[in-house]
């Protein structure tokens, strides 16, 4: 009997990673998203999931400080609802809207522009503590 391997889920709004060629963004799965990288920052989060599909878009990593000068460039932006409904550093541009396509493209302009309202460089992650650690 085989093991079944699971495929890796295709990338969302790949064409993100289109707009962002020049700046060599880099991808890494995310809580069954992708997270996308650019030099040392979060960027952006792509998510496409069965379920809470009011979360499905392109997420912006910024802060509150931010939020409302993106919200002029980004009318449709909104906070992410899978964390509670509180508002929280992370934006999400809803696949729905009928302006998502222009206004993902915008905000990967922005990236790539290196406007610092997007993008969050993240806690440097715990070490696992050794198995073998001899005493």
């Amino acid at each position: 009997m085989k093991a079944s391997v699971k495929k890796p889920k295709p990338i969302a709004f790949n064409f993100v990673l289109d707009e962002l060629f020049a700046v060599s963004p880099a991808v890494k799965p995310m809580f069954g998203c992708y997270a996308v990288y650019v030099r040392d920052k979060i960027v952006l989060i792509l998510r496409d999931k069965e379920g809470i599909a009011t979360d499905n878009g392109v997420w912006i990593a910024t802060t509150h400080e931010h939020h409302e000068s993106l919200r002029n460039d980004f009318p449709s932006m909104r906070t992410i609802s899978v964390f509670g409904g509180t508002e929280s550093g992370w934006q999400n541009l809803p696949a729905e809207s009928e302006t998502f396509e222009e206004e993902v493209m915008k905000a990967c302009k922005l990236i790539t522009n290196g406007d610092p309202r997007i993008g969050k460089t993240p806690k440097p992650r715990k070490k696992k503590a050794s198995a073998n650690l001899k005493h």
